[in-house]
C-alpha cells in the first residue's frame, strides 16, 4: 500500500468472499452480527458443504477469516466430524454400511464388489467424477442388511453379484438426464 499501512483487511475480506458461494457469505454476514457468532461455525460449514459438495482448503480459510476464528479451529472442526468431506466427491456417494448386522451379512464382500466394479478404493472417486466410495457406521436399517446408501437412496439386501447392475442403473440415470 502506498500509505505504508499494514492493514490489509479489505483485501483479505474481498478475497475470502470471492472464495465462497454468495449464500455462504450472506450467512456469515448475518451470524457475525449475533452474540457468540463463533457458535455458528458448524452451521456455516454445513451450508458451505451443501453448496459445494465438500469443504476445500481455500474455503475453510475464507470462513476462518470472515468469522474471525483461527484457521486451526475451523479445520479442526471440519476434520473432526465424520459428516464433513474435505475432498471433492463424485456425483453419487456410495456409503456402504459397516454396522454389525451389515458386517455379519456380508458388507465386506459388497464393499469389495463396489471397489472392483468402480476401480477405486475406499475414500476415492472414479476418474469420471461419477462415484465416490465410502464406508459408514450403522444406517439404522438393520433388517435390510447388508445395505448401502447411494446419495439418499437405500440399496437393500445387497449381494456382490448385483453391484454391476446397480452401478449401471446410476450411470443410465445420469445419461438420461444429460440427453
Amino acid at each position: 500500500m502506498s500509505d505504508g499501512s499494514t492493514d490489509n483487511w479489505a483485501a483479505v475480506k474481498a478475497d475470502s468472499e470471492a472464495a465462497l458461494p454468495h449464500s455462504v457469505v450472506e450467512h456469515i454476514r448475518k451470524v457475525t452480527l449475533l452474540p457468540h457468532s463463533e457458535s455458528h461455525l458448524i452451521d456455516t460449514l454445513h451450508k458451505l458443504q451443501e453448496s459445494m459438495g465438500y469443504l476445500g482448503t481455500a474455503q475453510l480459510d475464507a470462513v476462518a477469516q470472515l468469522m474471525q476464528i483461527p484457521s486451526a479451529k475451523v479445520v479442526g472442526v471440519a476434520s473432526f466430524y465424520h459428516y464433513f468431506r474435505l475432498k471433492k466427491t463424485g456425483r453419487f456417494i456410495i456409503s456402504v454400511c459397516m454396522g454389525t448386522a451389515c458386517y455379519m451379512k456380508g458388507a465386506t464382500a459388497v464393499t469389495d464388489a463396489f471397489r472392483n466394479v468402480l476401480g477405486v478404493d475406499i475414500g476415492e472417486s472414479t476418474a469420471d467424477g461419477m462415484f465416490t466410495l465410502v464406508r459408514t457406521r450403522c444406517l439404522g436399517v438393520c433388517s435390510l442388511a447388508p445395505v448401502a446408501m447411494i446419495n439418499d437412496e437405500v440399496q437393500a439386501h445387497l449381494e456382490p453379484e448385483i453391484i454391476p447392475q446397480i452401478i449401471d442403473r446410476y450411470r443410465q440415470k445420469t445419461k438420461a438426464v444429460s440427453e
